[in-house]
């Protein structure tokens, strides 16, 4: 009782915080609103078949964590959704079992010593990801492309994203500023990417981010364990 009186309390301050930002933020076109059934559609024509491909490679991912640690094959995280209702997301298991699961990666200290050997490979390939994929079919919290939902803690970066309204908007399992820096981004620079991303949601722009998703996994673009800026910070800037 104490835990979901803390989660209501956290997602109140976030609201009022983002209240008086809201009426700045910006706001869908009715071209943009009637794109959002068929973005829907969208999600259901790629993800489908991709389920049933990647099937037997999920039962191949899910036993090589078994292996490689105990503990549960996923990993169920409270993340914020659209219009900031909570959700929770699936992804497969990459840390050991006693690793903090509500502190952003970013925050701890030595991620590198939570992450598991089969985590390392998952992480720099986004396999980690891909039980998502069966969450976008399967309900409807989470699209193919939108803004990484935050964690449920995540105050800044929502607070932030309030800005451009990028927490109007259904998440996604990857966005435009996934591709344009993923871990290394500062906040503002994720929130403002995400909010590039809402003033020009259309079939082009999520064409672009799945292309540009599938080119950023193939170099492992962007992925610095120790999370957001950490690239910055390791370059001495």
């Amino acid at each position: 009782m104490k835990s979901v009186a803390k989660n209501q309390t956290c997602l109140m301050e976030i609201k009022r915080q983002g209240g008086e930002k809201r009426n700045m933020s910006y706001q869908l076109t009715k071209k943009q609103k009637a794109y959002l059934p068929v973005k829907r559609f969208l999600d259901i024509l790629v993800c489908l078949p991709a389920c049933i491909i990647l099937a037997p490679f999920m039962l191949i991912f899910a036993l090589a964590i078994k292996i490689d640690s105990p503990g549960p094959i996923l990993f169920k995280q409270k993340r914020v959704g659209k219009n900031k209702e909570f959700f929770e997301i699936w992804k497969f298991r990459t840390m050991r079992t006693d690793a903090p699961k509500d502190m952003p990666t970013h925050m701890l200290n030595n991620p590198e010593a939570f992450i598991t050997k089969t985590g390392k490979l998952y992480r720099r390939l986004s396999i980690d990801e891909f039980p998502q994929i069966y969450q976008c079919l399967l309900t409807n919290n989470l699209s193919l492309i939108g803004p990484r939902p935050a964690l449920w803690n995540q105050d800044d970066l929502i607070a932030e994203r309030d800005k451009y309204g990028a927490n109007d908007v259904k998440p996604g399992i990857t966005g435009w500023a996934q591709i344009n820096g993923r871990d290394e981004l500062e906040i503002d620079v994720k929130a403002k990417l995400d909010g590039d991303y809402v003033k020009n949601i259309g079939f082009m722009m999520d064409m672009k981010c799945l292309v540009g998703t599938v080119i950023s996994v193939l170099k492992s673009d962007g992925v610095v364990e120790g999370g957001t800026g950490e690239m910055k910070k390791k370059g001495g800037m």
